[in-house]
């Protein structure tokens, strides 16, 4: 039985992280992914297993028995698998609330949610310390016993960190995770209880791993989120993927929605957004420039192809090296955005990571890796923009997307000083219409003046690119002085998520919209 008690353990544990990144999974889809959401969770979850480290404890002394400790693993197991089911429809009212930026019913729904993780969090609390009541039979072996007991608990949570992410979620879904997790924890609970006290006393609570199975099979299927206009769902192991289909145009958007990162229409290139003000990055070189200049491309934030689309129109379909880290919206963009173009390489890999093993080097550089409200650190340092440099050609030019709220300046402004100690010259842009701004940055010392005149020169050759004539002009008419006084960002120290959560918080509590990417 000892042997036993060590596998319940090991489940146990597992069970306990696996409904913790589930959980996380469960709340992404509507309220992101930000340090903020991460924090919440984690946080609450510590309190409720140190509420249940204190009850296991207590529980155990008052009434040391295998009856007592495996019912209360089931029930742990219950009420586990009933949290995708109960949260359902306050997520449903969430998403809704998120699309009309109703904030006060957002908090009520994030809490709602994490209030029912109390129960089977608490419950899978008690079992270490009820186990290591169990398994103690002499007092000089406390020690011993002890973390042996919790050394067997870590591994299990070892393997549940890992497997809904990389195995369940993408596989089954997270409310399928939910269930399987309980059922293996409830059969486990039960199989305990037929060993220690018979086979009628686990008849008892047979009904509960058939309900959860049931509800399962019954609502463990269906939309995770109820958009009219909403096409296709995927859960990835990066992210919640929701095609949206209004008005013959498609968007892409991920996790809670607060950012469209890819829109599509088989007939129009020119949208709005930051998509398009990519283009006019190698154009700040000295005249003439012309588009046959732009040889090659790369794409740090792929997602489902709309820049690359929209280079392609304007350069002649040159080659297109796009990192994307998420292979299912390669996928989708080339089932849902026309992303099957025969110059793009879409490379599944970080793109820090692709960009710098690429050998290659090219004459613009696009980075836009948003995964909102956040751009990725690693995607914001002093040593990864030397890594750019390097990999762009002489006359080779960088286009970065950044988020931002009024009057809320830090993060562009630090992002402007790194650049600045690598990159002889830097502008930015305020794309119209949006909370996102676009610094543009070349190998070459250039200026303002020559992308007017390129623009000149543009317009005088045959049959010129509309959506790159329009994006040089939208430049030019947005170009504004660069903000001053930012920290430089360095792979040791790079604040970016202290800096992005006080724009989060400040956005929630003075606008009415929330941050996000336009890819």
């Amino acid at each position: 039985m000892k042997r036993f008690i060590y596998l319940t353990v090991f489940v146990s544990g597992m069970t306990t992280l696996g409904i913790e990144f589930a959980a996380s999974r469960l709340l992404g889809s509507v309220f992101g992914t930000s340090n903020l959401v991460w924090a919440a969770i984690i946080g609450l979850i510590l309190i409720y297993l140190t509420v249940g480290y204190a009850l296991g404890g207590k529980w155990a002394d008052k009434d040391p028995t295998q009856t007592k400790f495996f019912t209360l693993l089931i029930w742990g197991a219950f009420t586990a698998g009933l949290i995708p089911f109960v949260a359902r429809p306050v997520l449903y009212a969430a998403a809704d609330a998120f699309d009309q930026l109703q904030v006060g019913v957002l908090l009520g729904a994030f809490s709602a949610v994490l209030v029912l993780l109390v129960v089977p969090i608490t419950l899978l609390g008690t079992i270490s310390p009820f186990a290591i009541r169990l398994m103690l039979t002499d007092p000089k072996d406390a020690g011993k016993t002890a973390g042996r007991i919790y050394a067997i608990s870590t591994l299990g949570s070892f393997l549940g960190t890992f497997t809904p992410d990389l195995l369940l979620i993408p596989w089954v879904g997270t409310r399928w995770t939910f269930v399987i997790f309980s059922l293996l924890l409830s059969a486990v609970g039960l199989i305990g209880l037929v060993l220690s006290a018979g086979w009628r006393a686990s008849l008892k609570w047979i009904w509960m791993p058939f309900l959860i199975l049931a509800m399962g099979l019954l609502w463990g299927v269906g939309p995770i989120k109820k958009h009219p206009y909403q096409i296709y769902e995927k859960e990835s192991s990066y992210n919640y993927i929701q095609v949206l289909e209004e008005g013959g145009y498609r968007l892409l958007r991920l996790n809670e929605g607060q950012g469209i990162h890819s829109i599509y229409h088989p007939q129009y290139t020119a949208y709005w957004g930051t998509w398009m003000q990519v283009l006019p990055a190698p154009f700040f070189n000295e005249p003439p420039y012309t588009s046959a200049d732009v040889n090659n491309m790369a794409i740090v934030g792929l997602a489902a192809g709309t820049s690359a689309r929209q280079a392609s129109a304007a350069f002649n379909s040159l080659p297109i090296d796009g990192y994307e880290i998420d292979q299912e919206i390669i996928r989708v963009g080339q089932e849902y955005f026309g992303m099957d173009i025969p110059n793009l390489n879409p490379i599944p890999e970080d793109g820090r990571w692709g960009l710098v093993h690429s050998g290659k080097k090219y004459a613009l550089i696009s980075i836009d890796a948003y995964r909102p409200p956040y751009i990725p650190w690693h995607l914001t340092t002093q040593e990864f923009f030397q890594e750019v440099y390097l990999h762009l050609q002489d006359q080779g030019a960088l286009a970065l997307n950044v988020g931002r709220v009024p009057e809320e300046e830090e993060l562009l402004a630090g992002l402007v000083a790194t650049i600045q100690t690598v990159f002889p010259s830097v502008y930015v842009i305020d794309v119209p219409g949006t909370f996102n701004s676009m610094i543009y940055a070349t190998v070459q010392p250039t200026s303002w003046e020559n992308l007017e005149k390129n623009l000149v020169y543009l317009l005088q050759s045959d049959q010129p690119d509309p959506t790159l004539v329009k994006s040089i002009r939208v430049a030019l008419d947005n170009h504004r002085s660069l903000p001053e006084g930012g920290m430089i960002f360095t792979d040791d120290k790079a604040p970016i998520e202290q800096i992005t959560n006080q724009m989060v918080l400040n956005s929630i509590l003075t606008e009415p919209q929330l941050l996000g990417g336009d890819q």
